[in-house]
């Protein structure tokens, strides 16, 4: 955490979000033990204190939803005191049997957790994990929406095409659950610079899609460490303003603003 925001104030940056993967009740190799929280905090909390004067920094946790089984987002609010929560979904329950699917990881996982909990219907299996954000949007409220067409990284067009009428109306449900019930859409850049997808999640469809919706974006690198801070940050913030967007959300002296985009492309 030290040498990220060494970073961003190398990077003259002005405020910066820390946000973990929140503990989950299944054993993975990305989410964080439940016995560590505390130690993130803590650790979060000096760097605070040591970069006031130089650094806004917000703590937050990515957590993840999964129906009847993950700890409710309020929970973790009053738990980690948290200034806002990203929801995501990583791992996609079947709810007829119980199994779940875990989206990341390598392309294999994506498969072997399609047969094991959806028996290789990827029709089933993307409908659920849409139908599974819909649901943390209506219930949780997470102030960011994470990586909201993440099912289509590992898929890499072998099973269905984004471009799909199915998928599509998948999406286009999503965002109007999203523009009823609020939440902030986060156009993540981390599979572009890792190589993993040619663009961003949400791709530039769906963001023009949300900006026609009034749906309010903000852009993460998902950064795992200090040298990704600002991979292709200013990229997606081009690739907002050519798809119709004015502005971007900011967490500001504890307040959401929206910030112009020309804001943003004046610091690259």
């Amino acid at each position: 955490m030290d040498q990220v925001c060494q970073a961003a104030i190398a990077n003259d940056l002005d405020v910066i979000g820390f946000s973990s993967h929140a503990p989950v009740p299944i054993k993975t190799f990305w989410a964080m033990p439940f016995e560590r929280l505390s130690a993130y905090l803590e650790e979060l909390r000096r760097c605070q204190l040591v970069y006031s004067d130089r650094l806004q920094i917000y703590q937050s946790l990515e957590a993840d939803y999964i129906p009847g089984k993950t700890i409710a987002f309020e929970q973790w609010r009053k738990l980690a005191q948290l200034d806002y929560v990203i929801g995501s979904v990583h791992l996609i329950l079947n709810p007829e049997n119980g199994k779940i699917m875990g989206l990341d990881g390598t392309p294999q996982n994506y498969d072997d957790g399609l047969q094991f909990a959806f028996g290789g219907d990827i029709k089933r299996a993307v409908s659920c994990y849409y139908k599974q954000i819909q649901e943390m949007v209506k219930q949780e409220k997470p102030e960011i929406i994470g990586h909201m067409d993440k099912v289509v990284m590992n898929n890499q067009s072998r099973y269905f095409s984004p471009e799909n009428a199915w998928h599509q109306q998948l999406v286009e449900e999503t965002l109007l659950v999203i523009q009823k019930h609020g939440g902030i859409v986060e156009v993540n850049t981390r599979g572009v610079y890792r190589g993993k997808y040619h663009t961003w999640f949400p791709n530039e469809a769906i963001v023009k899609r949300c900006v026609a919706l009034s749906i309010p974006l903000t852009i993460s690198v998902d950064a795992h460490q200090a040298d990704d801070l600002l991979a292709c940050f200013h990229d997606a913030a081009k690739a907002l303003k050519e798809c119709g967007a004015s502005s971007v959300s900011c967490l500001v002296d504890n307040k959401w603003e929206q910030i112009p985009i020309s804001a943003v492309l004046a610091k690259e």
